[in-house]
């Protein structure tokens, strides 16, 4: 078994990876000194002294994970405006960027647009149709579009392309190099990618995470070693997770999470809280060590207060009564 426990402060956590420990080490959140315990141990060790992690600490770092054989484009992008944002992407020739359908913007001359199945990863012509359907599946699992679109640009000197996020936010940009080749997110963040960036889908092993996670069963992963970009509502929020430290939020504030993250679910309290403190019946649970992206306000809560003030029963929208003192009772008079 490959369970770890650390104490941090004069207090245990875990169980933990190999790999969680390691990107502890690399990221500096434990040093060699930190203690470590794992089963068949007869007491608590430094993790100098740990021979499989002191062999594991030593070796080359593994490449990113990612589509075999392929290494994402190199593009350079500059992101726009405040609230309502977009991001610019800049193409050198026969480089690509791949986004969600419907995301563009615009493009300048000599870049030419292609719908394909799936993520467009591995979108070559020697790709089967199975292994386009298999890649088109995993979207629509996650409840994304079958289909996704690469820009290509075949002109000389540089092309640009923007694409916009689809309601008031900001757009994150994230090297996944940086977070060892993966992020995981919630399924509707993706915005756009250098091309080679694989969008699959990850399953919450925990059947209470899959039923009131409030993102489902299945959470995008984003995996490669190119930039990508997510967009979410709001204001942007980013906190970095101790071993062992916990953080319980709103399940539609999660944006994204390192894969060392790990996430559960936890029931709010009392009935009475559930019932009509107006917060749901569950947080979402996020324990250290790594990286959390929230958003302030989620694509869900800013639908249902629209739906909240939308006409009912078809009736005519008005607008005369706002900010009279009559409020609802002026509409009486309106009949």
């Amino acid at each position: 078994m490959d369970n770890w426990y650390i104490a941090v402060n004069g207090q245990q956590h875990g169980p933990f990876s190999s790999q969680q420990i390691l990107q502890g080490l690399q990221t500096g959140i434990y040093n060699q000194e930190t203690l470590v315990w794992r089963q068949g141990y007869q007491d608590w060790i430094q993790i100098s002294q740990a021979k499989e992690l002191d062999n594991q600490s030593t070796a080359a770092t593994p490449p990113p994970p990612g589509p075999v054989g392929v290494i994402a484009h190199e593009i350079d992008y500059q992101i726009f405006g405040s609230e309502m944002q977009f991001v610019e992407i800049e193409l050198d020739p026969q480089e690509s960027a791949v986004a969600e359908a419907g995301a563009m913007m615009y493009m300048t001359d000599g870049i030419t647009m292609e719908t394909v199945f799936g993520d467009g990863s591995n979108a070559s012509a020697s790709d089967g149709l199975l292994d386009k359907m298999l890649g088109a599946g995993k979207r629509l699992i996650t409840g994304e579009s079958l289909f996704t679109t690469v820009f290509t640009f075949n002109g000389q000197d540089k092309g640009k392309v923007a694409f916009a996020s689809p309601y008031p936010g900001k757009i994150i940009p994230l090297d996944l190099r940086n977070y060892n080749g993966k992020i995981i997110c919630q399924k509707d963040a993706f915005l756009c990618a250098a091309k080679g960036v694989a969008i699959g889908i990850e399953f919450q092993k925990k059947i209470g995470t899959a039923l009131f996670g409030g993102e489902g069963f299945i959470m995008q992963n984003l995996i490669g070693d190119g930039l990508t970009f997510v967009h979410a509502g709001g204001t942007i929020v980013e906190k970095e997770l101790q071993a062992g430290e916990t953080l319980r939020v709103d399940t539609g504030c999660l944006v994204a999470l390192t894969q060392t993250v790990r996430y559960d679910i936890e029931f709010v309290g009392g009935v009475k809280s559930a019932l009509f403190g107006g917060e749901g019946f569950f947080f979402a649970t996020l324990r250290g060590p790594g990286h959390v992206w929230l958003q302030s306000l989620p694509f869900s809560r800013l639908a249902g207060r629209i739906h909240e003030s939308s006409p009912q029963n078809n009736a005519g929208f008005s607008t005369s009564g706002e900010g009279s003192v009559l409020g609802e009772l002026g509409n009486l008079f309106q009949r």
